[in-house]
């Protein structure tokens, strides 16, 4: 918690009346309130220049110029933390946003700034886009796809894992715990149109999304499927989750005709929309239909 009110702490000037009231400019003039508020943080830990320590918000990482009026340049209150293209923050802290599915992307957004998920610097990022440009920032992250990074060495036990595998591949019925893959999908790279791939993500992310659930700090739409599953975990399955999803390699592949962003993060996509019959019902997906 002091981590969070270490990075919320700049923002705390930046109110909704200094902001545009709404529009697709709204978040360009929102880039530069907070480049001298509370972008330099997050660029500080992305490696993206500052002069002292204050972020400039016409660059990228590397020193790039951003183009007026494009959505990387409109976009770069949000790269600032979620890295270039929305590959993840560099400390494991900022979960990528590239390539995940358009639905669940815009879904998240409405969370943040309706407040079904907590988190302050999101909510005054957000506060007042309207639902369509909220649509564009999840359509412009969505169609990217960077390269994934090889995971990070484990330190969990050969126990550890196959608890994580059991949990993640087959569940466990005898407690009513579905498996993780059942709902997002054979290669957890997510299904179409709004659940979110589970590879490619650091192990204290995951962790704290699960507790997140738990503590009823992030919520979706009733029935919300993911808070019941995850008051049922223990500390103990939530850690051999985290462990073992965080430990797997992101499969390689070319990404879709005319995707930016090359590399091979592109053959990690989202399986196609009613290929997965949910073993529970939820809330966020009949709301994505």
């Amino acid at each position: 918690m002091a981590r969070l009110r270490r990075l919320a702490s700049p923002w705390r000037g930046v109110t909704a009346r200094a902001l545009p009231a709404r529009g697709p400019a709204s978040l360009c003039s929102i880039v530069a309130a907070i480049a001298l508020a509370g972008a330099a943080p997050c660029l500080a830990q992305t490696g993206i220049p500052t002069q002292t320590g204050v972020a400039t918000a016409g660059t990228v990482q590397g020193g790039a110029s951003l183009e007026p009026g494009t959505m990387q340049a409109r976009l770069a209150a949000c790269t600032a933390c979620h890295g270039e293209q929305g590959r993840a923050g560099a400390d494991g802290y900022y979960p990528r946003l590239a390539g995940k599915p358009q639905d669940y992307l815009y879904h998240q957004l409405q969370n943040f700034r309706d407040g079904r998920r907590q988190y302050r610097p999101m909510a005054h990022l957000l506060r007042d886009l309207p639902d369509a440009y909220l649509r564009d920032i999840a359509a412009w992250f969505s169609g990217q796809h960077p390269p994934y990074p090889a995971p990070a060495p484990t330190t969990a036990d050969a126990a550890q894992m196959a608890r994580g595998s059991q949990l993640v591949r087959q569940g466990d019925k005898a407690r009513g715990l579905p498996a993780c893959s059942a709902c997002h999908g054979a290669a957890l790279s997510g299904v179409l149109p709004a659940i979110p791939g589970l590879l490619g993500l650091p192990r204290d992310y995951i962790g704290a999304q699960v507790g997140s659930w738990q503590s009823g700090l992030r919520r979706a739409a009733a029935p919300d499927c993911m808070a019941d599953v995850a008051r049922r975990l223990e500390p103990a399955d939530i850690a051999a989750v985290a462990a073992w999803l965080s430990a797997q390699p992101v499969p390689q592949g070319s990404p879709p005709p005319g995707a930016p962003g090359g590399g091979d993060g592109g053959g990690y996509v989202p399986a196609p929309a009613g290929s997965v019959t949910l073993p529970v019902q939820c809330g966020s997906q009949e709301d994505a239909r």
